[in-house]
């Protein structure tokens, strides 16, 4: 019968792929029990939708099967998302991460890939929620399918969320007439972020996903002065024309210190609906651009599929309405490659300090 000691040593030859040390050195192997030849432990992840899992599971139970007299590896797979550790008392202490997905203009689908990501990182295990800080256009109580919901103040002045797919969801749709515009200047829409940000009751978020206005104007940077962000993503599409509305968004992100998780490339090609071949139906060349010249990571492509608008407008995101799909996959995938850059930003630990950058 194998030691605790010797199986701790087989599965420390175990190395986390994206921070490169290994696993029990960085705490990952809980409650080891060695019974017989059993061997039993949890491994924790840094994030339930690792991209990794499957592979990392395989070689621990690899490891540890072959020291002599173990008969059975029996891994139970956790995890336990860290919190960003520069938000301290700014938020609610439930809130762990916040994300922002933003673009360079309107039209590149950003709220789509928005709803779908944060339903993608719920459907992992994750605890989501869905932020709508596209004031003068909030379109995410049709995306999720709450378009009637209200909001309702508690006890405590707080308002809940709405709930839809297991991600709790928060947008100016719920509070405002959908037939008037809104047309606020940079103290109301700062007022609201705030209220957005601090007087909802979240609860325990592994990750708060916010989906903002395109461009680079007063929501952004009340959002970039107000919290610490964990990463930003940024939508745009294959033209390499796309890249002069995306590079100033890279160069807001950039000046605010917030760190770019990567890009996701939108409408990346046409899939058939009738014989399912994907086409490119746009010129190409942004994704190579962003790395060489912004150093900017493409996180995905998602393919141009009827059923991704045609889910949008009916309240069930492509992830769940047509999870097999090839935009389902990609948005997915993404998501995943997005909560891992996410752990690794967090595993650095490197204080970041908010510019105040004055409009």
């Amino acid at each position: 019968m194998p030691t605790k000691d010797e199986v701790l040593k087989a599965l420390s030859s175990c190395i986390e792929p994206e921070l490169h040390k290994d696993i029990v050195t960085l705490g990952m192997v809980k409650n080891l029990a060695v019974c017989g030849g059993v061997v039993s432990f949890d491994y924790e992840l840094t994030t339930p939708a690792c991209p990794l899992k499957g592979m990392m599971q395989l070689e621990a139970e690899q490891a540890v099967k072959k020291l002599p007299g173990v008969t059975e590896v029996q891994v139970k797979m956790t995890a336990s998302v860290k919190k960003d550790a520069r938000l301290g008392g700014v938020l609610p202490p439930g809130i762990k991460n916040l994300i922002a997905v933003a673009a360079g203009k309107g039209g590149v689908g950003k709220s789509t890939v928005a709803s779908n990501l944060a339903v993608a990182l719920a459907l992992d295990g994750a605890k989501v929620g869905l932020m709508d800080a596209d004031i003068y256009g909030p379109n995410q109580p049709q995306m999720m399918g709450v378009p009637d919901w209200k909001p309702v103040v508690g006890e405590d002045d707080k308002i809940a969320p709405a709930e839809a797919y297991g991600v709790k969801v928060m947008s100016m749709g719920f509070l405002m007439d959908p037939d008037k515009a809104v047309i606020w200047r940079g103290p109301m829409l700062h007022g609201a972020i705030t209220q957005f940000l601090k007087d909802v009751t979240w609860g325990e978020l592994d990750y708060l996903v916010l989906d903002l206005p395109p461009g680079t104007g007063d929501v952004q940077l009340t959002l970039c002065q107000t919290v610490p962000l964990a990463g930003s993503v940024i939508v745009t599409t294959p033209q390499s024309i796309a890249l002069s509305d995306v590079r100033k968004a890279v160069a807001m992100f950039k000046k605010l210190n917030v760190p770019i998780l990567g890009a996701i490339e939108n409408m990346s090609g046409f899939v058939c609906p009738h014989c399912s071949k994907e086409s490119k139906i746009f010129s190409e060349g942004s994704a190579k651009t962003l790395k060489s010249s912004y150093g900017v990571d493409l996180l995905g492509g998602i393919p141009l599929d009827p059923r991704v608008c045609e889910a949008s407008e009916t309240g069930k995101p492509i992830v769940l309405s047509h999870p097999d799909s090839a935009p389902a996959k990609a948005l997915r995938e993404t998501a995943r490659k997005i909560a891992a850059a996410v752990s690794v930003r967090n595993a650095a630990a490197k204080p970041l300090e908010i510019k105040l950058v004055k409009a």
